[in-house]
């Protein structure tokens, strides 16, 4: 990994920054940002069908990472996200994981939306680390408990949880961001949803909220291979190790935290998050 401004990052996204950070926004972007594995691919898919009415075919289109370019995948194997971005006819709907302070100037310059998805940290470490194992682009992760240090510190890629969140919810009284959270779309995805539509302005009738309801179930999307990302290689994601689609649950962080874990993150925790006024629920 290399650094960005203090946050750590992949090599090849510090090799192209320069273009990352220089992307022209345009007037009517929607972006779906987050901390990895906080429910992103969930989010982009819902926002996807509620910009295409519903549309179940049309959500069929493309995979997800073609629908919606991740901006800090700027060149892959396959194609440069920023290339096919700049192709795209409006509205256009991007990904970034950037924290706040990284993100494009020329977002914030343009009337942009932006849809922030948190997730308990607890739950977002474990899932984080099983892609870890699976994406063969990141570090390997070692042995849990050394990747517990790791993300416990922010020396993962795209840095500290902690600073992320709070950043983006810093931001959201300053710009146009609607802050959700993992646990309330898993509580209640239909009204999780119904806030998304209001922010982006769509008023669809219920029987189409319904149907993005169950088009975008953990189960749903689990056989889905435009989201499933069964479609890329194992050289790239080995999901014989374990699958992008693994739980898409609250609480299983207790299946992997030892007593003593549990307590020094719970620490660290009510240290960082004190004059926040964040809170996450670590079960439901």
């Amino acid at each position: 990994m290399g650094e960005i401004e203090g946050v750590p990052m992949l090599q090849d996204i510090c090799k192209e920054w320069d273009a990352i950070h220089s992307f022209q926004a345009r007037d009517g972007d929607i972006v779906v940002a987050s901390y990895p594995k906080s429910g992103t691919t969930w989010m982009q898919e819902i926002m996807d069908l509620i910009l295409q009415d519903g549309d179940t075919e049309k959500s069929l289109r493309a995979p997800c990472f073609v629908k919606v370019p991740f901006l800090e995948m700027a060149k892959t194997l396959f194609y440069s996200a920023l290339e096919f971005a700049n192709t795209m006819p409006p509205p256009r709907l991007l990904k970034i994981h950037l924290p706040v302070h990284l993100v494009p100037p020329s977002f914030w310059e343009k009337n942009t939306k932006i849809v922030y998805v948190a997730r308990n940290p607890k739950d977002c470490m474990v899932s984080y680390y099983y892609f870890h194992k699976m994406d063969q682009t990141m570090p390997d992760p070692g042995p849990w408990e050394h990747f517990f240090g790791l993300f416990l510190s922010g020396k993962v890629s795209w840095g500290s949880w902690f600073d992320h969140v709070i950043g983006w919810w810093k931001a959201k009284d300053r710009h146009q961001i609607l802050y959700i959270f993992y646990e309330d779309m898993i509580e209640d995805p239909q009204r999780e949803i119904r806030k998304v539509m209001t922010f982006l302005e769509k008023n669809l009738p219920d029987e189409v909220l319904q149907k993005i309801v169950q088009r975008t179930s953990f189960k749903s999307m689990k056989k889905n291979p435009m989201v499933n990302f069964t479609v890329l290689p194992t050289s790239v994601f080995d999901q014989t190790v374990s699958s992008f689609m693994r739980k898409g649950q609250v609480s299983d962080w207790k299946n992997h935290f030892l007593v003593s874990q549990n307590i020094l993150f719970d620490e660290e925790y009510k240290k960082r998050m004190a004059c926040s006024g964040l809170r996450f629920r670590m079960d439901l």
